[in-house]
């Protein structure tokens, strides 16, 4: 073929196209915004195969119910109204009859992690009803949902499905595809998000793998580590009310974390309602009530709590269970009722 009769047209469109298709197939492979790159990372990070985890990741939904549950979290409430949601008669009297059944494995996990058995309790009290509500959300469409799909929270969700992604199977408890949780990816009856399953959770049966939704022990134990490892005090206090006087300094705290020892506040005009070590580092925490603001002095146990979940209504809903089942498993000869105060 000649200069003259080459269809040049054809053979200078071609090079181009060619190039377009190829810079748009990773684009039309990816199921996911993102994809691509997370199997990259995952798969340095783990050398394991990334057709697999393509596949996982092909295989979630996005879930419209995940997008609303997110925007209406129950800690957005007043604690008047978030109290009367963990604090029932039925959560109470589960949570002792589920103490009293659990007895012996309760008080050895928490004579092993310095770890007041009916905090445990409580923590699984709020977080699932003491294992009967563990979530019904596949985790892998929560995590994909949160972390791909969401850009006001998808730094911290992306982490946690990466982290997802290269956890062993011996600390899953299962298949990863066939996981379920809560909305927001946590498993098992203490709702570990994948993070925490990485960092905190334990063998507690010794059986070689971690199952946080069927080995009482593994659960037992990952939710006293957890505490434990965040600053945990054995016997530590957790909560007491404060009295303020008609000139009481007005005091905002960033966060639970101890800030003052506790005769500065009395000092500011909060008066403790029982007996406490002046010396103890405390800060304190303003609450809407039902018959109007509540005030607490709160310890570093308080603050560990809501390292479980940062809301201090959830620590003082955890606080508050915790006595109430500590109270109906006494003897009845034994006249303390606080837990950890």
């Amino acid at each position: 073929m000649t200069a003259t009769t080459m269809p040049r047209p054809v053979r200078f469109l071609a090079i181009p196209a060619l190039l377009l298709v190829a810079a748009l197939a990773p684009a039309l492979a990816a199921t996911h915004p993102g994809q691509a790159e997370l199997v990259r990372e995952v798969v340095r990070a783990t050398g394991k195969d990334p057709a697999v985890l393509d596949a996982l990741l092909d295989s979630a939904k996005i879930q419209q119910g995940i997008l609303d549950a997110i925007n209406r979290p129950a800690e957005s409430k007043p604690w008047k109204d978030y109290r009367p949601i963990f604090l029932t008669g039925k959560r109470i009297d589960d949570g002792i009859a589920f103490y009293r059944q659990h007895r012996a494995l309760l008080e050895q996990v928490g004579r092993q992690y310095g770890v007041e058995p009916a905090y445990i309790v409580a923590i699984i009290g709020v977080e699932t009803s003491y294992g009967q509500n563990t979530g019904s959300y596949r985790v892998l469409d929560a995590l994909v949902t949160l972390g791909l799909h969401y850009p006001p929270r998808a730094k911290f969700f992306r982490g946690q499905l990466k982290t997802l992604l290269e956890l062993p199977d011996s600390r899953l408890g299962g298949p990863l595809d066939t996981l379920t949780g809560s909305y927001a990816g946590a498993q098992g009856w203490g709702q570990f998000m994948p993070s925490s399953i990485r960092d905190f959770a334990v063998d507690g049966d010794g059986d070689g793998r971690i199952d946080l939704n069927n080995s009482l022990p593994d659960i037992f134990a990952s939710v006293a580590n957890y505490l434990v490892a965040h600053g945990w005090v054995r016997g530590g206090p957790v909560a007491a009310r404060a009295q303020p006087d008609a000139a009481a300094k007005p005091i905002t705290v960033p966060d639970a974390a101890p800030q003052w020892p506790l005769e500065q506040l009395e000092a500011w005009g909060y008066a403790p309602l029982q007996a406490l070590s002046p010396a103890q580092p405390s800060s304190l925490l303003t609450l809407q009530g039902t018959n109007g603001p509540e005030y607490w002095f709160t310890f570093q146990n308080f603050y560990v709590i809501t390292r479980y979940n940062r809301s201090p209504l959830y620590a003082m809903a955890v606080d508050q269970l915790a006595q109430a089942i500590d109270a109906g498993t006494r003897p009845a000869d034994v006249v303390q009722t606080d837990v950890g105060r």
